[in-house]
């Protein structure tokens, strides 16, 4: 496994992580001790960084994660949670629910501090809220010695350059930006060099799109984008090769993206993740796919209020 610095934080954070929101049997019905089993494989396997949130499965992703960090030694992992966001119309971003939403998590996660805590979901707060009550409340919590570093997380990449131009953050978590059918988080790549700050990319699958399996029903893209994504797994599977081993294996080979998130309750896929980033990327194949998929090259899809547009 290899390790990259995370911004200006002095974490040296494995390439692939580990995206808990499974562990809330979020995508599908996992027994906690299958969860258990596959953070203790992710971790043997190399990976040092999980990060979860109260909002998967309703704080039961906490709960299993904090189950299973029993047994493993705190100083040899980084773990991050987020705050403000805990069902699926459910956000709160007022300073007193942040700082009890850190206590309760802390709790779940049966650990004395948090190493990253993020705003969850910016885009469906207030600007002024995030700005004058939520990001206050992680400097606080900075400041009692409850959490090491802290950011924001959000589907918007504007979103991260407002906050920027209104606040000092540490971190910043972005998801389906970086993938082989989106690449646009390099838009912001140099602004977080410039202000210090650690980018953490997740979902290089763009959350079910790039691999073979059916695109869930709630998904947010539209039909051409699903219909092309589709179509490049397809391509993959007649030349006896797996779209999601190719799309986790583009994101963790750029150096400018410390590390990329997956999400998995599987010990046998996160074995694979694993064993996947230590091969060399079937570069014709690359080739082939970006082709295929060029047509919806950094289309996305829209998210939250739009004052964060």
């Amino acid at each position: 496994m290899k390790y990259r610095r995370l911004g200006e934080t002095g974490l040296d954070v494995s390439v692939l992580s580990f995206g808990a929101s499974s562990l809330g049997s979020v995508f599908r019905k996992v027994k906690e001790k299958e969860g258990i089993n596959t953070v203790h494989r992710a971790f043997d396997g190399g990976i040092n960084y999980f990060d979860v949130s109260p909002y998967y499965g309703l704080t039961k992703a906490e709960t299993v994660l904090g189950k299973a960090m029993e047994g493993m030694p705190r100083d040899q992992f980084i773990l991050s949670t987020k705050a403000g966001r805990y069902g699926e119309n459910d956000f709160d971003f007022s300073r007193q629910r942040i700082i009890q939403s850190a206590e309760e998590s802390l709790t779940r996660l049966q650990t004395d501090y948090i190493d990253m805590m993020f705003l969850h979901d910016i885009e469906f707060a207030n600007h002024a809220q995030i700005i004058q009550e939520g990001v206050p409340a992680l400097q606080q919590l900075k400041e009692e010695g409850k959490i090491r570093y802290f950011g924001v997380s959000g589907l918007p990449l504007t979103a991260f350059e407002k906050v920027l131009a209104r606040t000092d953050l540490d971190v910043l978590l972005s998801y389906c930006h970086y993938s082989l059918n989106d690449t646009s988080l390099l838009n912001i790549v140099s602004l977080c060099d410039q202000r210090k700050v650690g980018l953490i990319n997740a979902s290089p699958i763009s959350m079910g799109l790039l691999n073979a399996r059916p695109v869930a029903e709630w998904h947010p893209a539209d039909k051409e984008i699903i219909s092309i994504c589709k179509h490049a797994a397809s391509f993959c599977a007649t030349q006896g090769e797996d779209l999601a081993k190719l799309a986790i294996q583009f994101a963790v080979q750029n150096e400018r993206i410390p590390t990329t998130l997956v999400s998995t309750a599987s010990e046998e896929n996160i074995t694979n993740n694993i064993k996947w980033i230590e091969e060399p990327i079937n570069q014709d194949l690359l080739g082939s796919v970006l082709d295929i998929l060029e047509p919806i090259h950094n289309k996305t899809w829209s998210s939250g209020k739009e004052e964060w547009r």
